[in-house]
């Protein structure tokens, strides 16, 4: 910086410096949404392929087996949660393409676009949150093919009950860690 120019120049390339940086992670950021919600939506489909009537579980007692309305369960939860990622990595996909397209006149300046701070925050809260409650109704769905698979929860069969605490502590607990990070992220 030359000795004649202002500080409000000064203030005014820094603000453009920081705005540059931060877009090109916004941008790694959605790429990374889009990404996982990809893989999710193979458990989604993976699921709907298990929804078959009359199925029997591994447990002996056929009493233990689930009926029709925990097939009909497990299918609303997975076409609810394949909206849900649908929704998120659409949202991500069209911040994306606004970064890619606003002021980007150079190709190598395709991740350094200008673009309000706010909406892109508020676009990314939008896509966490719709890969959150994804992953909500994804894990409710697991449950369900846990329970035609293995069993019903009320027979208390130990495999049954072990895979959904195991499910239910791991990604519950992932959860947490995602949506706190996303909260500090959002509010600094």
């Amino acid at each position: 910086m030359s000795m004649d120019e202002s500080p409000k120049d000064y203030s005014r390339v820094t603000s453009t410096s920081i705005t540059e940086t931060t877009t090109s992670v916004h941008v790694t950021a959605l790429d990374g949404i889009v990404n996982v919600n990809s893989l999710f939506t193979i458990a989604v489909f993976v699921g709907l392929s298990l929804t078959t009537p009359n199925q029997r579980s591994l447990e002996p007692n056929t009493a233990c087996d689930a009926g029709i309305d925990v097939a009909r369960k497990l299918l609303v939860f997975e076409v609810v949660s394949f909206s849900f990622f649908l929704f998120s990595s659409l949202v991500a996909q069209g911040l994306k393409l606004a970064i890619n397209l606003l002021n980007s006149k150079d190709v190598d300046e395709a991740f350094r676009a200008h673009i309000n701070l706010k909406v892109l925050r508020l676009g990314m809260m939008g896509a966490a949150i719709g890969s959150v409650m994804g992953c909500l109704f994804l894990m409710l769905s697991m449950v369900n093919v846990i329970q035609i698979r293995l069993g019903m929860l009320s027979c208390g069969s130990k495999s049954t009950v072990h895979a959904v605490a195991a499910l239910l502590i791991l990604v519950s607990s992932a959860l947490i860690v995602y949506i706190s990070t996303a909260i500090y992220a959002f509010l600094h």
